[in-house]
């Protein structure tokens, strides 16, 4: 996640989007006062700062009653105020309302096959290559991004702009120019791509079972 004063924008960073890659290249422009999160493993080029901090939790208890204890452990233990990957809700939270209001909110959503897909090689790759896709999918656990830009109800969009991954870089050049962003057409890093090997379409490689699980999971 970052926030800049200097651009004036939130960049909400969903799962298997690129989002790492962005990150890198948007630090690189941050100034000395935004809030760039850590990511992992790091990335050179890429400079977090800003992020920790008090975090008063009344908002989060009031969204989730039921969560009291952990939002109390939460606030008292945690020193990271912003974090990667953090959803759009939170960050509405912890910033006052003024700049969550002014400043351009986006990001990345990505066709959910082709996201699976690159979340399996990811994880095929980091247990020595035996993962299998379907015991991957099994498993149950998909990069599901919407809880990410939406509100408690998943049913309100509150970021600005969801940038399609499939037209990433025009995407990218309209924000960045809007923003006032130098911007080549070119992030100039692909982090994590060394995960997959097998660049197939997703449309190659899911059989009909498959498919329907995937379906499922995001419906």
């Amino acid at each position: 996640m970052i926030l800049s004063h200097k651009y004036k924008f939130i960049f909400i960073k969903t799962a298997k989007t690129a989002g790492t890659s962005i990150e890198v290249f948007l630090s690189k422009h941050c100034g000395p006062r935004d809030i760039v999160t850590p990511i992992g493993p790091p990335v050179e080029g890429h400079q977090p700062r800003n992020y920790e901090g008090f975090i008063n939790p009344i908002p989060e208890i009031l969204e989730r009653p039921g969560k009291l204890f952990f939002a109390l452990r939460h606030s008292m233990t945690s020193h990271e105020k912003f974090y990667n990957h953090m959803p759009a809700r939170e960050v509405r939270n912890r910033v006052p309302a003024d700049i969550w209001n002014a400043y351009f909110k986006f990001c990345v959503e990505r066709n959910p096959w082709d996201k699976v897909l690159s979340h399996y090689h990811m994880h095929a790759a980091r247990e020595g290559g035996s993962l299998t896709l379907d015991e991957y999918l099994a498993r149950g656990r998909f990069p599901i991004n919407y809880f990410r830009y939406t509100d408690r109800s998943g049913r309100e969009t509150i970021v600005d702009r969801i940038i399609r991954y499939e037209n990433l870089l025009p995407g990218l050049n309209e924000v960045f120019s809007q923003l006032g962003i130098p911007f080549d057409g070119k992030l100039g890093v692909a982090a994590k791509s060394e995960y997959r090997t097998d660049r197939r379409p997703y449309q190659e490689v899911f059989n009909d079972e498959q498919r329907k699980v995937v379906e499922d999971a995001f419906a």
